[in-house]
């Protein structure tokens, strides 16, 4: 505490924080002006808390049920005052909310603002740190703060220089007060555009961010008038006397009870960048109104970029709802499958109760039936998006083509519903993604299989020794680079009648490609060098489950497969690195009976079976097949060792 006062103390932001508030200031440069969209949303959302929770406390409202939001410019003092009569905040929620900025994504946001190809604005309502945005324009912020049932309020206090002074003070009224004590570039009568003193600039920008609030932004205007005569004629030598008029500068009106053949596409896109804090324009909008035996308005819409913490658990989902426009609950999950999560928006039936529980929505027969409705609809845009707008559909799968893939394997009852709108990349080339169906319109009539393969990028499976036969019979391969790629296709099983065959899998199923020769050819190989393939498996105990002549190799020496019945080794090493390594793949060797490399064992073999060469031959061979598989060797360093000694031997 300080000698100033009993209550006042001065604080220092988290470490984090410091940092962040520091490149918040310094670094976002262009559209200064979204501070006030930030400061009325939040003042909105203050409203929305005490306004839904006084339906089961009407106490909570003091006997002050008008609410408002109230901008208050003044020249004078050259601060600019947002103030609402919403929920309030006590002094540890102030603590906790104001003093430690976007708690879960602190060092993300500053990371990302660090990136120079991030887009600053887009960042501030990526990461919740809207009211952090005053102090873009501001050199002090203040807010005043107190909480229904609070002898006090509270006092917040910071020039943006790490600390902050948080005391008790009197707050009549509950709600939130924040008084901006703007930069001087900020209150200058030349700088039109960016003078925030200015009324009429005020007006715009809360007409241009905040018309949809469901609250009254107001602001009070000075009119000044001349009196007039009997004749009702302006009186010139009169002084002017004012009067002071108090105008709402938004229409409140919401947009989703309007017809939407009358609303202009930047209309929906500026209500969905004011309601869920984006940057950029959504990349689709369902607008529907249904009547019958459940009766709502819904306005969905599919962003154009997933949030930072879109695939993190603590990730805010689910839709808003409003009872006949009254808002009554947010982040609202059970009306859309998880895999949809990614899809923002609002419902709004005049069936929902105001004081309804999440505990009742579990059970509510209309909520189900709403939220299959809205599966169908999202589902059929996603659809017709593939189908008439292939580009924009594409763009969709970068950002959110995750959600649906785990959908497929999360949850049987979607795959129907989910696998004509998969996307992967191929082998016809690193820029083209393909969907399951038209990879079966490509396949030639004797192909019993889909055939895929994973690894790390294109150029990656591309050099896999296991596409080697599949590319010399241009067959085409689908591509697997995601995490949650392999588990999908294992979920599916098949598509159309046609499995799913891994060309790092048992047998590749090509019997039909292979003349009876060829495969005479095979058995014979097999059959001459049964004892090579019996030691070399001996000499490989413990690390594999079978040695075989390889079928699919055509360049390289060996690979390494597994068989159909366990899991992939690409599959295996997911799994270990989530802590699950009881799983494991049956390792099988492979060997091209046409490399020279063989040529090599199989005369050492004959030579000297039970050498320490032929030793070392079969564990570098096995050795190469893991780095191949991206696979670190059991011993690194007896790996160099064998091979600088074979290097010694060469050179001799």
């Amino acid at each position: 505490m300080t000698p100033e006062s009993s209550t006042r103390q001065t604080r220092e932001f988290q470490a984090e924080t410091k940092q962040l508030l520091d490149l918040m200031v310094h670094s976002i440069y262009t559209n200064r002006e979204i501070f006030l969209r930030e400061l009325i949303s939040n003042a909105s959302d203050a409203i929305d808390k005490v306004r839904f929770e006084s339906l089961t406390n009407h106490d909570l409202l003091e006997g002050d049920s008008d609410f408002e939001i109230f901008l208050i410019p003044d020249e004078s003092s050259h601060t600019l005052t947002i103030s609402d009569n919403g929920m309030g905040m006590t002094r540890d929620e102030v603590v906790e909310n104001i003093g430690t900025i976007a708690k879960s994504g602190t060092k993300a946001f500053a990371a990302k603002l660090k990136d120079q190809s991030a887009s600053p604005q887009e960042l501030i309502g990526q990461f919740g740190v809207g009211f952090y945005s005053a102090f873009m324009v501001a050199s002090k912020v203040t807010l005043v703060t107190r909480a229904p049932g609070q002898a006090k309020g509270v006092k917040w206090e910071s020039v943006g220089d790490g600390t902050y002074t948080i005391e008790e003070c009197d707050k009549e009224k509950r709600g939130t007060t924040i008084i901006l004590t703007l930069n001087d570039e900020f209150h200058s009568p030349e700088q039109s555009e960016e003078n925030f003193l200015n009324r009429y600039t005020l007006q715009n920008l809360v007409k241009k961010y905040s018309d949809y609030i469901r609250y009254p932004v107001k602001m009070n205007f000075v009119k000044e008038e001349k009196p007039r005569d009997a004749e009702g004629k302006i009186i010139e030598d009169a002084p002017a006397t004012q009067t002071v008029e108090v105008r709402t500068l938004n229409s409140m009106t919401p947009l989703w009870t309007r017809n939407k053949n009358e609303i202009k596409p930047e209309e929906y896109h500026l209500f969905y960048k004011d309601l869920f804090h984006d940057w950029e324009d959504p990349l689709e909008v369902i607008h529907a109104k249904a009547e019958g035996t459940v009766e709502y308005t819904t306005l969905l819409f599919i962003p154009s970029r997933a949030p930072f913490d879109f695939y993190q658990p603590e990730s805010a989902a689910g839709l808003r709802l409003y009872s006949k426009h009254v808002f009554i609950m947010d982040n609202c999950k059970d009306l859309l499958p998880e895999y949809l999560r990614f899809v923002r928006g609002l419902v709004d039936s005049p069936d929902f109760s105001l004081n309804i529980s999440r505990e009742i929505l579990q059970h509510s027969r209309q909520l189900k039936l709403i939220g299959k409705n809205l599966e169908k609809s999202v589902l059929k845009t996603l659809e017709n998006l593939l189908q008439k707008d292939r580009p924009k559909y594409e763009k969709f799968w970068h950002e959110f083509g995750r959600a649906l893939k785990i959908g497929v394997y999360a949850d049987r009852s979607s795959q129907d519903k989910l696998k004509d709108l998969l996307l992967f990349p191929s082998s016809q080339g690193a820029d083209t993604l393909t969907t399951l169906t038209d990879y079966i319109k490509r396949m030639p009539e004797k192909q019993k299989v889909i055939y895929y393969a994973t690894g790390k990028d294109y150029s990656a499976v591309e050099r896999l020794p296991q596409m080697e036969l599949l590319r010399e019979k241009g067959i085409e391969v689908l591509y697997l680079f995601d995490r949650v790629d392999e588990f999908t296709i294992e979920a599916l099983q098949e598509y159309n009648e046609k499995k799913f065959q891994s060309v790092s899998r048992g047998d590749l199923q090509l019997d039909e490609f292979d003349s009876p020769e060829a495969k005479k050819d095979t058995e014979a190989i097999y059959k001459e060098n049964e004892s090579l393939i019996k030691a070399v498996k001996e000499q490989l105990n413990g690390k594999i489950s079978d040695v075989k002549i390889s079928s699919r190799l055509k360049s390289s020496a060996v690979c390494l497969v597994s068989d159909n019945q366990g899991i992939s080794l690409s599959m295996e090493q997911i799994l270990s690195e989530m802590h699950q390594s009881m799983f494991k793949a049956n390792r099988i060797l492979e060997l091209n009976p046409d490399h020279e490399v063989f040529t090599g064992l199989k005369h050492l073999y004959e030579t000297s079976p039970g050498s320490e060469t032929f030793q070392e031959y079969c564990g570098l061979l096995y050795d190469q097949a893991l780095l191949m598989e991206g696979i670190l060797p059991e011993d690194p360093i007896g790996f160099a060792n064998k091979v600088s000694r074979l290097m010694a031997r060469q050179e001799k």
